[in-house]
């Protein structure tokens, strides 16, 4: 008779990300990472659809991002929307050092590399359609998107390495660093 276990899924994570430092992504099987975290095989598959997946677990990020967008305040302008909407994920995220680890073994991996880019896409394509019901145009909804999260790319390394800074903190200083750049200097007085 099967026993419920505890924290299947982040136990499934947890195991998968060990494999796939010590042996690599190719060469970690299904088979492999359900034996280390203590389940079967079809265990596994209750959770994810194929072992990228568990690297890239749950919608949690895209529905809050969405939820947030949806509950800002109507006075904000498009940018402020996603950028206070991004600075409120923090909560979501796994923790720094899982993270931290997840990034080296996407970045050792083309294929882990393409899927974060699809994620990525994923919830650029749940955040177009939640700005349009604010009265965003689409194409500019989808340019906003894509700045906020350049400025997101900026902000989530630092993060990871900063625990003294929260993430809305370092999404306002990236966002400042992007106006600096794109922005002439003030004319200095004479």
């Amino acid at each position: 008779m099967p026993r419920w276990e505890s924290d299947a899924q982040g136990r499934l994570e947890r195991a998968a990300l060990d494999l796939f430092e010590t042996q690599g992504f190719e060469r970690t099987s299904v088979a492999q990472i359900a034996g280390a975290a203590g389940l079967k095989e079809r265990s596994f598959y209750r959770y994810f659809p194929d072992k990228r997946e568990v690297l890239f677990a749950g919608n949690e990020l895209e529905a809050h991002l969405v939820a947030q967008v949806e509950a800002a305040a109507p006075g904000l302008t498009p940018i402020e929307v996603l950028l206070t909407a991004l600075g409120t994920a923090e909560g979501i995220f796994r923790p720094r050092e899982f993270l931290l680890r997840r990034g080296r073994v996407i970045a050792a991996n083309p294929a882990l590399a393409e899927r974060d880019l699809i994620k990525l896409a994923d919830i650029a394509d749940a955040l177009a359609p939640a700005l349009e019901r604010r009265g965003v145009e689409p194409g500019q909804a989808r340019f906003v998107i894509d700045v906020v999260l350049a400025i997101h790319r900026r902000a989530m390394p630092r993060w990871l390495t900063e625990p003294d800074t929260t993430l809305a903190q370092l999404m306002t200083q990236a966002a400042v660093e992007l106006r600096e750049a794109v922005m002439p200097p003030a004319p200095t007085a004479r």
